[in-house]
């Protein structure tokens, strides 16, 4: 049975304005250390297996976390420019997602505490492919750009808390 995502989103928007609970979700992911480096991520019914390079000492079974961390905002962001394509209206034939970061290894390995352990800068590139006047796509683009989830996550402090118990 094949169905629209126009219709899909509808009914989605329809069920959250009759329970607007229904737009609070938690998203998990359950990981373990497995080897060296390797960490099996349980991800609802997946399994993601990250690693690091042999240069790090892994063996490079899988992406490292901060690939992860990238390829999970490319993956929003197209994502998003589909969704929000249907609510306004605007049609998209191809959208590819790039992303970029630099990153400074001393923070992370403690060698100079004034450099930070993650992401220096993160570039984003989109190209996107259709019928529609440029104009419709820097409206796409800005909408992108207000709502992608995990972009959100980027740009914004999130709170966390950490914890960790004795088995």
């Amino acid at each position: 049975m094949s169905t629209t995502l126009e219709a899909v989103l509808n009914r989605t928007f329809a069920a959250i304005a009759h329970d607007p609970g229904l737009a609070k979700v938690e998203v998990a992911a359950d990981c373990a250390l497995t080897g060296v480096h390797e960490v099996d991520a349980r991800l609802a019914n997946h399994v993601l297996r990250a690693d690091q390079p042999p240069v790090l000492g892994g063996d490079g079974a899988g992406p490292t976390p901060g690939e992860i961390a990238l390829a999970a905002l490319g993956a929003c962001h197209a994502q998003t420019y589909r969704v929000w394509s249907e609510k306004l209206g605007i049609r998209i034939d191809d959208v590819t997602v790039d992303v970029r970061a630099d990153v400074d290894v001393h923070g992370f390995f403690g060698l100079d505490e004034g450099v930070r352990p993650g992401f220096e800068t993160v570039s984003i590139e989109a190209r996107i492919s259709g019928p529609e006047a440029p104009e419709r796509y820097e409206q796409l683009r800005r909408a992108v750009h207000d709502h992608s989830p995990v972009l959100d996550v980027f740009r914004n402090t999130v709170p966390v808390k950490t914890s960790m118990s004795m088995r």
